[in-house]
């Protein structure tokens, strides 16, 4: 799934913002039209579309038209359109916010920052260079997505969730697998080292998942 899908046919701002968005570890989009908008969506969605009003072949209205029509995507308006008319037509078709062109680049994304930690702050975590999506159960590492088994992806977010506590052997399996599991606790030892070889720079001198010896885990 894309982060930002950015709706902007003047080529110029949307490479201003898109270098911004990207800067701050977002997977960003572009389309420079309502039909390719509306294709990107609807092949790799988005969490949120910054949209333009006016496009070469139907108006940003359209696309939010079609977006609300699926989904609650936010959805934040940027348009050279400053009159109350368009604002409360767009309000009211379900955008979350409505800018206005010319924009300070700081305010745009401390809004983009709000949007999403209003929407997704108890969807996702975020470590680094580390983002665990928890409704998707997706897991990406610099942007680039990590194939994840159920139970790596459920040990890695009791891991990070309890960030700088040390957890016990025991806590951890009982937690993952269950204590009427019929697996044994050196499932939980194969695991860790599988994820390890997937999140840690060297492996084989993990900083991330620390061992605690006679105890337990640790991330870091």
């Amino acid at each position: 799934m894309t982060d930002i899908l950015i709706v902007e046919d003047n080529k110029e701002l949307a490479g201003v913002l898109c270098d911004f968005l990207r800067a701050e570890n977002y997977t960003v989009s572009v389309a420079e039209n309502a039909s390719t908008a509306l294709s990107l969506y609807e092949k790799y969605c988005a969490r949120l579309v910054v949209l333009d009003i006016m496009l070469p072949d139907r108006d940003g209205f359209y696309v939010l038209e079609k977006i609300r029509a699926q989904s609650n995507t936010p959805v934040l308006i940027v348009s050279a359109k400053t009159g109350k008319d368009e604002k409360l037509l767009g309000l009211d078709l379900g955008a979350d916010d409505y800018i206005e062109k010319p924009y300070d680049i700081d305010i745009m994304l401390a809004k983009i920052r709000g949007i999403f930690k209003r929407r997704y702050a108890l969807d996702e975590l975020t470590d680094g260079d580390i983002r665990v999506n928890k409704i998707s159960r997706t897991v990406y590492r610099n942007n680039a997505p990590l194939e994840m088994t159920s139970k790596e992806f459920e040990l890695l977010v009791l891991l990070i969730e309890n960030k700088g506590r040390t957890l016990s052997k025991e806590y951890i399996f009982n937690t993952i697998w269950g204590s009427d599991s019929d697996s044994e606790q050196q499932t939980l030892t194969v695991h860790i080292k599988w994820l390890r070889q997937k999140i840690e720079e060297n492996p084989k001198e993990p900083r991330k998942i620390l061992t605690v010896w006679g105890v337990g885990y640790k991330y870091l």
